[in-house]
C-alpha cells in the first residue's frame, strides 16, 4: 500500500510540475532530419548520432512544488562530443515558435563547430565565433536568439546559491565580448541554463581505464539495454581498494549522497527489476569503472569456436586484408585474416510452398530482362527526350561557352544490347540474425528465403553472380562462407548450401566488403555490383565497435567504388537511416520495414540497379 500511494503521489507531483506543451513548443522528433542535415552540412562528424539530452544540475531557483517533486534545479542541457549530439527532447525556451525552431538549428551548427576546451565558457565563446565566421548567413538569426535570451536572463533574479561572478562572466560572453581568458571559471551547474551553448563530455571515455587484456562487451552480447535513446553523462573512475568486502558498515552521517559509488561484491542478476533506468535518469552522471571481470564471465552465450569435425570446410589458406583505424587516420596493412569456407551440406533444402510461389513469380519477371531491349541515353536521335541530358545541355548554354549543335545528344532510345554485369551478394550471418523477426520467423530464416529467391531470379536472367555469407570472431578469424561461386551453377547443391546456413559470431563488415571487392575487380564484366544483406551495424568483440566499425566499413565502400564496384545495401534494421547514409549514400541502400518483404525487395533492388548499371558507366 505504501508503494502504491507513493507512486500516486509521485505521478501527481510530476504532472503538476511538468509544463504543458504550448503553441510555441518545438519537438526534437519533428526536427531530426533538419538538424541532421544542418549538423553534417556544417562539418559535423558523419558518424555522430542525435539523441535526447539528459537532465543536468543547474542553478535555477525552482518553485517549492518543484523541489517537493525532486525536479528542481535540473534541465536537459545540450551536449556534444565526438559520437553524440544530445539536444533537449523539446524546446519552449521562447514564446515564439520560430525562435525555438532557430534555436535547434543553432545548436546543431554550434555542435558541428564545437571544440573541447577545459573552460566551458571560453570553449563556447570560441566555438560560437567559429560557427558564425563559417556561416555568416546565420548571424541575424543568432542575434535575435541572443537578444531574447539575454532579456530572459536579466529578468530572472539570481538564486542565492549561484555565483554572481559566474553569471557576470556568462552575460559578458553572450554580449559579444570575446575574452581571451575567463576569470572565475564556472560550470553549467553554477548558472541558470544557457540555452545558446552546449556542454562537452563529462569525463574520460568509458573503457579508458580498463586493464590490459580485458575485452569490451559487444552490442550483440548485451543482455540488458536501455529502452530509450537518451544520452546519459558518464565519468570514468577507479577503485582505491581492490578487495571486495562482504559487509558494508552502515554510518548514516558519512553517507552524503545515495549516488556515491561503494565497491560491494554483488552477484550477477539477469533479471531487471524495472528501476535501473529510472535510477540512471535521476543521477547527474554515471560512474563507470572496470570491475576486474573478464568477458567470459559476462557474455551469456558460448563464444568458443566449433570443433573442426562440425565446422565449415576451409577453402585454402587464410587471406590478409587491411583495416582502417580512424583514431590514427591510417590503413593498417594485413590487419585482418579472412578464412573462406563452405558449409557442410546435410539434408536437402525444401523451400516452403509459399516461398516457391514467390520464387516462380520473380523468375518470370526476370526472364523478360534476358532479351529485353536496353534504354540508351544521351543519343543524337531517339524515341523520347532524355531529361537529364537536356538539363545538362541547358546548363551548359547558360555558361560562358555555349555549345551549339544541330543534333544535340538529348534523346533516349531502346536498342538490343548485351548487358555485361556481375553481381556479388554478401549475406550477414552473425549471431544477431538468430533473433526473431516476427512471430513466426527468425531473421536468419528471412535471410535464407531472400537468398533463395535471389538465386532463382538471377539464374533466370543468366548473368553471372556469386553468393557468400560472412561473420567474424575478432580480426584474426573473419569467416566468409561460400554458397555459390561466380563460376558455379545454381543447382541443387547450391540450394542445399543455402538451406545449411546458420547464424553465429559477429559482423566485421569491412573485411567482407574488401574480400568481395578483391574478387569482383578481376571480373571480366564491365559493370560489377556488390549487394550487402544485413540486419544491423558492423561489430565485433575487439575494438570493432561504434565509430571504429562504421569508419572502417565506410572506407571499404570507398575502396570498392574506386575499384569500379557499385555497392548497395538492403537492410531490415529499423535504425538503418541513422548510419547507412554515411556508409552507402542517400541512394545507396534500401530499408525493408517488413521482414517478410525482404525477398521481393532484394530482387527488385537488383532489377533497378541492373537497368542502370547495364550501360557500363
Amino acid at each position: 500500500m505504501e508503494e502504491l500511494v507513493g507512486r500516486w503521489w509521485h505521478e501527481a507531483l510530476v504532472k503538476l510540475t511538468t509544463p504543458a506543451p504550448t503553441a510555441a513548443t518545438v519537438h526534437l522528433a519533428d526536427m531530426r532530419t533538419t538538424i541532421g542535415l544542418m549538423f553534417r552540412a556544417a562539418g559535423g562528424a558523419g558518424t555522430a548520432r542525435l539523441a535526447p539530452a539528459s537532465l543536468q544540475r543547474t542553478a535555477d531557483a525552482p518553485h517549492w512544488l518543484h523541489r517537493l517533486a525532486g525536479a528542481g534545479g535540473r534541465a536537459p542541457l545540450p551536449a556534444c562530443d565526438a559520437d553524440v549530439l544530445a539536444l533537449p527532447d523539446s524546446l519552449s525556451v521562447f514564446d515564439d515558435r520560430a525562435l525555438n525552431h532557430d534555436l535547434y538549428l543553432w545548436l546543431a551548427l554550434l555542435g558541428a563547430h564545437w571544440s573541447p576546451h577545459p573552460d566551458w565558457v571560453l570553449g563556447n565563446v570560441l566555438s560560437t565565433k567559429s560557427a558564425l565566421t563559417a556561416f555568416p548567413g546565420f548571424v541575424d538569426r543568432y542575434e535575435k536568439l541572443k537578444t531574447a535570451h539575454v532579456l530572459q536572463r536579466e529578468a530572472v533574479a539570481l538564486p542565492g546559491r549561484a555565483s554572481a561572478q559566474a553569471e557576470r562572466t556568462v552575460r559578458a560572453a553572450l554580449a559579444g565580448q570575446w575574452p581571451t581568458d575567463t576569470p572565475g571559471r564556472c560550470l553549467p551547474a553554477d548558472v541558470t541554463p544557457v540555452w545558446l551553448w552546449v556542454c562537452g563530455p563529462s569525463g574520460a571515455p568509458v573503457g579508458a581505464t580498463a586493464p590490459a587484456g580485458q575485452a569490451r562487451q559487444s552490442d550483440a552480447s548485451r543482455k540488458l539495454v536501455a529502452t530509450d535513446a537518451q544520452r546519459r553523462r558518464t565519468q570514468a573512475t577507479t577503485h582505491e581498494k581492490a578487495s571486495n568486502p562482504f559487509v558494508l558498515p552502515f554510518r548514516a552521517e558519512a553517507l552524503m549522497s545515495w549516488s556515491e559509488m561503494v565497491r560491494v561484491n554483488r552477484s550477477t542478476d539477469d533479471e531487471d527489476d524495472g528501476n535501473a533506468q529510472a535510477a540512471a535518469n535521476d543521477m547527474d552522471a554515471l560512474s563507470i569503472a572496470p570491475d576486474g571481470q573478464t568477458l567470459a564471465s559476462r557474455v551469456k552465450f558460448d563464444l568458443d569456436l566449433p570443433s573442426s569435425s562440425i565446422d565449415d570446410v576451409p577453402l585454402g589458406d587464410g587471406q590478409p586484408f587491411p583495416e582502417w583505424d580512424f583514431k590514427r587516420g591510417l590503413l593498417q596493412p594485413a590487419h585482418v585474416q579472412v578464412q573462406a569456407s563452405q558449409a557442410r551440406v546435410g539434408a536437402a533444402f525444401q523451400p516452403a510452398p509459399a516461398l516457391r510461389t514467390i520464387a516462380r513469380q520473380m523468375r518470370r519477371r526476370m526472364e523478360v530482362m534476358r532479351h529485353a531491349p536496353r534504354l540508351q541515353r544521351g543519343q543524337e536521335n531517339g524515341e523520347e527526350i532524355d531529361i537529364d541530358a537536356w538539363i545538362r545541355l541547358q546548363a551548359d548554354n547558360q555558361g560562358a561557352h555555349q555549345r551549339g549543335s544541330d543534333t544535340p545528344a538529348v534523346y533516349a532510345r531502346h536498342v538490343a544490347a548485351h548487358r555485361s554485369l556481375a553481381t556479388w551478394l554478401l549475406a550477414d550471418l552473425s549471431q544477431s540474425t538468430d533473433a526473431f523477426a516476427n512471430d513466426h520467423m527468425r531473421v536468419i530464416d528471412v535471410i535464407r528465403d531472400a537468398v533463395y529467391v535471389f538465386g532463382e531470379a538471377l539464374h533466370a536472367v543468366g548473368d553471372p553472380f556469386a553468393v557468400w555469407g560472412f561473420s567474424s570472431v575478432r580480426r584474426h578469424n573473419v569467416r566468409l562462407q561460400k554458397i555459390k561461386g561466380m563460376d558455379e551453377r545454381w543447382d541443387a547443391a547450391a540450394r542445399d548450401r543455402v538451406g545449411a546456413i546458420k547464424p553465429g559470431f559477429y559482423t566485421r563488415m569491412g573485411a567482407a566488403i574488401r574480400h568481395a571487392t578483391h574478387h569482383l575487380q578481376h571480373s571480366p564484366q564491365r559493370c560489377r555490383l556488390l549487394m550487402l544483406l544485413t540486419d544491423g551495424k558492423p561489430n565485433d568483440l575487439d575494438e570493432y565497435e561504434g565509430r571504429y566499425g562504421l569508419e572502417d566499413t565506410r572506407h571499404a565502400i570507398l575502396e570498392a567504388r574506386e575499384a569500379g564496384v557499385t555497392p548497395f545495401c538492403v537492410t531490415i534494421d529499423p535504425d538503418g537511416h541513422d548510419y547507412l547514409p554515411m556508409l552507402f549514400g542517400a541512394q545507396g541502400y534500401v530499408l525493408v520495414h517488413r521482414p517478410q518483404d525482404l525477398a521481393r525487395r532484394l530482387t527488385q533492388a537488383w532489377t533497378q540497379l541492373a537497368r542502370h548499371g547495364g550501360r557500363g558507366r
